[in-house]
């Protein structure tokens, strides 16, 4: 190690008292952490690429520094699903630091490391007071039985107002308004289910009726329109 000339010529001065780092909590206990395998948890971190054109939602669980499973999603740009593909193929099996210092192909994917990683070298995670954490695969129960992210897509102008288009509880299908034209409910498939149903065997037609519901005061509507033509 070399040192400068003036560092050479100083005198030394003891240290005082070095206690070490402050505990964090993790998964129900306080750990002082001095190495990345001290790091353990379930956390999120939300990125988004230089031109905002898409972001990701990353989750991962990590067990004594190694993240265990990743859920990647990912919205706003056709190329991130497949920039989301290999994340996740690549995340498993690393450390968080390798992780944070690993191209994850796509910049909202690689900003989301980095916050999910202040979230989780400061305590800051999901399980934090959790005794034990939460088993791997607990990200997918962020999916609901569907196992599809949960969307929200609205369209407005000033001329027309709102089109709700897509809801946590599936695509919208009508949007039913009251006697002023203000939206009061809506109607919706719920594609997770509807696809799970069509792939064990019933026939689409049947799986699509089955898995339809309603909103609100849909069923007051005095006027329904489609969101996606009028």
């Amino acid at each position: 190690m070399a040192f400068t000339h003036e560092v050479q010529n100083m005198c030394r001065v003891a240290q005082g008292c070095n206690h070490g780092p402050a505990p964090i909590p993790e998964e129900g206990a306080w750990v002082p952490v001095k190495q990345i395998e001290d790091i353990s948890g379930l956390s999120h971190g939300i990125g988004w690429c230089a031109p905002q054109q898409g972001g990701c939602k990353l989750t991962l669980n990590v067990k004594k520094g190694i993240i265990e499973e990743a859920l990647v999603e990912v919205i706003g740009c056709s190329g991130m699903t497949h920039s989301a593909a290999m994340a996740a193929e690549i995340l498993q099996g690393k450390t968080l630091l390798e992780a944070l210092n690993t191209d994850l192909v796509c910049d909202a994917i690689n900003v989301a490391m980095r916050e999910i990683f202040k979230q989780l070298v400061y305590g800051r995670s999901q399980t934090a007071f959790s005794e034990g954490g939460l088993p791997i695969g607990a990200s997918l129960e962020d999916l609901g039985k569907g196992l599809r992210s949960q969307v929200g897509t609205m369209f407005g102008s000033r001329e027309k107002g709102v089109r709700y288009l897509e809801m946590a509880e599936g695509y919208v299908l009508s949007v039913g308004l009251d006697q002023n034209d203000e939206v009061i409910g809506y109607r919706f498939v719920h594609l997770g289910k509807m696809m799970a149903a069509i792939r064990d065997g019933v026939d689409p037609r049947e799986a699509y009726e089955k898995n339809i519901g309603t909103y609100g005061r849909f069923d007051e509507a005095v006027r329904v329109i489609d969101p996606r033509k009028e």
